[in-house]
């Protein structure tokens, strides 16, 4: 396809962030037809409009300012893949920690655990649509942004539990670990894996090249890292030196 009219063109470049999550420069360019130079003028151009969010080698979603109802449409696809194989992984779990996160809530349909817990407002609703036996809801200071609870409260709710499997979510993961834009849910996150006997990481592959603000932890945190098809081979080996197992949805 060929795109010489620039505001088609970079209207199908916003599509394509907002349905993958990410776009690679490279990879438009051969689809469309155009340079590079011209992907790149046109991603900077989506990036000032607040539509994209320019990184190494193309563009993602502009993450810090997309709410959690925005965050929940992108890479729906991606988000469903990684969800399902999530849910053969947690295999007979009696106890299974959910985070706060998009791609986590949409695991909760696929999950047989005997109990629920989480303190994030979009799984409590899901559990409760589904009519999950157990569920235990980490309340706490509500935090909008995320649609999670967080603080003192949630936290000694946490602590006072065990959980056979908790699947957890990041902004940003890399080589030097898991990071994040709040620090209260960046302390929920902590206190879940150190609960728990097997930690998950839920992350699409476009979240493997963004950075963030807070940092979490490093990567011995988490014992799998469960991504999808679009993630570079390069990008995961820091995760399997450490340690990581990864697992890729397809």
């Amino acid at each position: 396809m060929r795109y010489t009219n620039a505001p088609e063109r970079r209207a199908h470049l916003e599509r394509q962030i907002s349905n993958d999550g990410y776009l690679s420069s490279a990879d438009a360019a051969r689809l469309l037809g155009v340079s590079e130079m011209t992907v790149r003028r046109d991603l900077r151009m989506l990036e000032e409009q607040g539509l994209a969010r320019r990184v190494a080698g193309g563009a993602t979603v502009p993450s810090a300012g997309v709410p959690f109802e925005g965050r929940d449409a992108i890479g729906s696809r991606q988000k469903r893949a990684i969800a399902q194989l999530a849910a053969e992984e947690a295999g007979g779990a009696d106890t299974v920690a959910l985070d706060a996160g998009t791609t986590v809530a949409a695991l909760v349909p696929l999950l047989s655990a005997r109990t629920v817990v989480t303190h994030s407002l979009p799984v409590i609703e899901a559990v409760t649509r589904t009519g999950s036996p157990g569920l235990i809801a980490a309340g706490g200071h509500y935090q909008p942004d995320t649609r999670s609870f967080a603080g003192p409260l949630t936290e000694e709710t946490l602590r006072g539990m065990r959980f056979d499997m908790a699947f957890l979510s990041a902004t940003a993961v890399g080589g030097d670990g898991l990071w994040g834009t709040n620090a209260l849910d960046a302390a929920i996150k902590r206190i879940i894996a150190r609960q728990s006997s097997r930690v998950v990481l839920l992350a699409g592959a476009e979240k493997l090249r963004l950075t963030a603000p807070v940092r979490i932890a490093a990567l011995d945190i988490i014992d799998i890292l469960i991504t999808d098809r679009r993630a570079d081979r390069g990008v995961l080996v820091p995760f399997e030196d450490a340690g990581v197992e990864v697992r890729i949805a397809r």
